[in-house]
């Protein structure tokens, strides 16, 4: 008995042993594993063919509503930094990226790898690596179909009205953007666990692309600042799971933890700096051109007669014998 007790003992250990080095490796959290783990499991009613459809519909919704940056150079360096993190992340879909024009800080992926960078998320970034940060979140977002998943879950979309999509509704589930944009809510905003996973692992498709991860939790911390100086700096998506201190925590464990040290990260590059400036011009113009037809010429009353209307420079056109207009005229003339 004694025997075979120590044999059945030793099995048992050999077996924990054998089972311990299968199981002890979390995939999950290893870097070098990224595109060899299946992140986005769980139950869900879509099919990948499924999710890229419905994102394609959504995002020609946004087109629709939203003016698009055309910039060839914006759009091409924009869309470089998001598509070298999607080469370094878990997704199983390609990736659309594109630029809106406006000053709200934000950015969201919509399922099926629609992406869309606002301008102001870009202008309020002092680096490259904290643009990313960002973007690699909402990647993250997309590997782990997130949208999808919540929308089966039904935590805040009835799942029987996902059909009505693809027939103009959403009236009833719709959110309005700094942009004007009428978006599901379902596939923007996510349930604490998804943001946390989001963050999880946008952190490590931030360090394997090359880039320093604390960029990721100093944007944040610097949004969050924003935010309480001036209400109204983070956009509604963001406000709606803000960048709480357990999450910077937990993000700030995972880079100690999990994230090896490098001897040298991607912060920051002329290209970005470049980009960043040409985008401002282009805002800076917009504004100009607002203001000039803000200040265009408009009827106004003849000053101190309450009557006839004057022309853009002041000149009072029913009365062609006052004195003022005459004697501008023939001065201007000299």
């Amino acid at each position: 008995m004694k025997r075979v007790s120590v044999g059945l003992i030793g099995m048992v250990v050999a077996l924990c042993l054998v089972g311990g080095t299968a199981f002890a490796k979390d995939k999950k959290k290893d870097p070098e594993e990224i595109g060899n783990r299946d992140v986005g499991k769980g139950v869900n009613f879509y099919s990948l063919e499924k999710e890229i459809a419905l994102g394609k519909q959504l995002a020609q919704e946004v087109e629709r509503e939203a003016k698009i940056i055309d910039d060839p150079i914006i759009a091409e360096y924009v869309s470089r930094v998001g598509q070298n993190l999607v080469r370094n992340s878990d997704a199983k879909v390609p990736f659309t990226i594109k630029v809106l024009d406006t000053e709200e800080v934000n950015a969201f992926a919509l399922p099926g790898g629609f992406f869309f960078v606002n301008s102001g998320l870009i202008l309020k970034a002092d680096s490259e690596s904290e643009l990313a940060g960002v973007m690699a979140h909402e990647i993250a977002h997309v590997a782990a179909r997130h949208g999808t998943r919540q929308a089966t879950r039904g935590e805040i979309i009835n799942i029987a009205s996902i059909p009505l999509i693809f027939m103009g509704g959403w009236t009833g589930y719709a959110i309005r953007q700094g942009a004007g944009l009428a978006i599901p809510m379902g596939f923007l905003t996510f349930s604490r666990g998804f943001e946390r996973e989001a963050d999880y692992l946008g952190l490590q498709y931030l360090y394997k692309t090359g880039y320093d991860p604390t960029s990721f939790v100093d944007f944040f911390e610097k949004i969050q600042s924003l935010e309480k100086k001036k209400p109204g700096t983070m956009s509604k998506v963001f406000s709606t799971h803000p960048m709480t201190d357990d999450r910077i925590k937990a993000a700030q464990d995972e880079i100690q933890k999990i994230l090896v040290s490098k001897p040298e990260y991607v912060v920051n590059t002329s290209e970005f700096n470049d980009v960043k400036n040409r985008l401002a011009m282009l805002h800076n113009r917009r504004k100009v051109d607002s203001d000039k037809d803000s200040n265009r010429p408009r009827l106004r009353r003849a000053p101190g007669t309450g009557t006839g209307p004057v022309d853009e420079n002041g000149d009072d056109k029913q009365k062609p014998d006052q004195d003022e207009r005459p004697t501008l005229k023939r001065r201007a003339d000299q």
